[in-house]
């Protein structure tokens, strides 16, 4: 009883502090992204570097609540080879939306800030879509097969479309995050997929492939991040109130010219069938190894 008192306490306080914490950092965010309204290219750079500036402190806060508040023992492998002025696309099993914060923590100050493909329309968010746009999320548009069998002369506009929304990291790295699983694995989920793997649901290789097309030539690397919670996948109350006790994360940074230059991933995924099929068995293959590890992971975790 009292130890579930003193967690109650512990989340209580952690919570306060991120929500304070949200509300420092976003007053200038929004305050910035006013100023970023101005079109001239130039401005809105350096205006952009002082947004990432503020996301970053964000997380260093963030960061440094959970050192505050938690005894997680943390094990992370393969950061050595990353860099903040690289340009990286990131993909990671997805269990919990705890995996944001554990994916922020580990990235935070190693790569440029993390940021997600959203769809078009979320722009027009009250108050959060100024601040995505303001942060640089890149905004896509999709077009469904309906609309295209209506209006074939529209074919490719969405690619394009996207292509020059992302123009602006020609000047400025990026790191693009993807959860190529689409979803939070569940034992309910993995049921219903017959997933072929024993801690994942399927890879959805059609994500991945967007970004590729989108931003192949800029992006450079590849980072497959691998999530494990030994004790099993926690809540965010859980992790905000210091009951997970490890954390287990691993890199592996593969160059994004590998993957081309191997066949793996061709332009025409989008209108060659085998190019899809190509590219998701080799996406399939990564999901095959990433399960193995986390298999390992927790053959090699001791006792308690």
């Amino acid at each position: 009883m009292i130890r579930r008192i003193f967690h109650h306490l512990v989340g209580a306080f952690s919570v306060t502090l991120y929500f304070l914490n949200t509300i420092l950092w976003t007053t200038p965010v929004f305050i910035l992204s006013i100023f970023k309204l101005i079109p001239f290219a130039p401005w809105r750079r350096f205006i952009s570097y002082l947004l990432d500036a503020c996301a970053t402190a964000w997380i260093t806060c963030n960061n440094l609540n959970q050192r505050m508040t938690s005894n997680t023992h943390w094990q992370v492998k393969g950061l050595s080879q990353l860099t903040q002025k690289d340009w990286y696309l990131v993909i990671a099993n997805h269990q919990s939306w705890v995996d944001i914060l554990v994916l922020q923590r580990v990235f935070n100050r190693q790569i440029p800030f993390l940021k997600f493909f959203l769809k078009q329309q979320l722009i027009w968010v009250p108050v959060l879509g100024l601040a995505w746009w303001a942060l640089d999320f890149p905004f896509m548009r999709r077009y469904s097969k309906a609309f295209l069998a209506k209006h074939p002369h529209m074919q490719g506009k969405d690619m394009e479309t996207t292509r020059r929304a992302c123009e602006k990291f020609r000047f400025k790295p990026v790191s693009i995050m993807n959860f190529v699983e689409g979803t939070r694995f569940s034992q309910q989920k993995h049921d219903e997929q017959n997933s072929p793997y024993r801690y994942l649901l399927k890879p959805r290789a059609g994500g991945v492939a967007f970004v590729l097309s989108a931003m192949g030539n800029q992006l450079h690397k590849l980072i497959d991040v691998t999530i494990d919670y030994p004790e099993g996948v926690p809540s965010f109350w859980d992790f905000v109130s210091g009951k997970v006790k490890n954390i287990n994360v691993n890199v592996m940074v593969t160059p994004i010219k590998e993957i081309v230059q191997s066949g793996f991933f061709t332009d025409d995924y989008f209108t060659n069938p085998e190019a899809k099929a190509r590219f998701q068995a080799w996406l399939n293959e990564r999901w095959t190894e990433k399960d193995a590890l986390i298999a390992s992971m927790r053959a090699t975790e001791p006792t308690a």
